[in-house]
């Protein structure tokens, strides 16, 4: 039963780890174009939903692979497993690209993404969610003012304790407090395995 678990999150953990080369890359490939969510969306003929699913780990369809290969002139492989179905799908796109090389003359690369990268990406991005978290706490405590809800008695401790979470996400997102961060968590990891990681 143990060992049936601990299967079940090794796929789990490589299954996320997929989806977030996949969101890396797709976000990587958005930014350096300086393309907005919207702005690929529509020039992939997908919703922006789509995109938003993607960016933020799900997998994406055949399809909507295809329409991302085609707009940022990568791979496949880029943004599909190379197992299963989508494997076949590939193998057959070489072999008819074999057959008839004038279709597909354009040289195709698979994009990387960088440890530095991924760091800088998810910090950005944290930054980002901490603006928005200070923006709709702005916008409530405008909205008491304006309704005049701060009469009621426990709304002041709410507010209080709101406040309290932004300051923390704050901390977080600029890394104030980075005793506990990658690089400790990584110098604990190579200190277990007695080996650089």
């Amino acid at each position: 039963m143990w060992m049936a678990c601990s299967w079940l999150m090794v796929v789990v953990k490589m299954m996320s780890l997929h989806s977030q080369k996949q969101f890396m890359i797709l976000r990587k490939l958005r930014l350096q174009k300086g393309w907005s969510q919207e702005h690929v969306a529509e020039l992939t003929n997908l919703s922006v939903r789509t995109i938003q699913r993607i960016e933020g780990g799900g997998v994406p369809s055949l399809e909507s692979a295809k329409a991302l290969t085609a707009v940022f002139e990568v791979d496949i492989t880029t943004f599909q497993n190379n197992t299963g179905e989508n494997n076949m799908s590939t193998q057959t796109e070489q072999h008819n690209n074999e057959l008839n090389p004038e279709v597909n003359n354009t040289e195709t690369t698979k994009p990387e993404v960088s440890t530095e990268e991924k760091t800088a990406i998810n910090y950005v991005k944290g930054i980002k969610e901490f603006y928005g978290h200070v923006f709709m706490f702005v916008v409530f405590m405008v909205a008491f003012l304006v309704t005049g809800k701060f009469s009621h008695p426990q709304l002041p401790w709410l507010c209080l304790g709101w406040l309290t979470g932004v300051i923390i996400h704050g901390l977080v997102a600029f890394e104030v407090f980075g005793s506990f961060g990658t690089h400790w968590e990584k110098k604990q990891i190579e200190k277990k395995l007695g080996r650089k990681l």
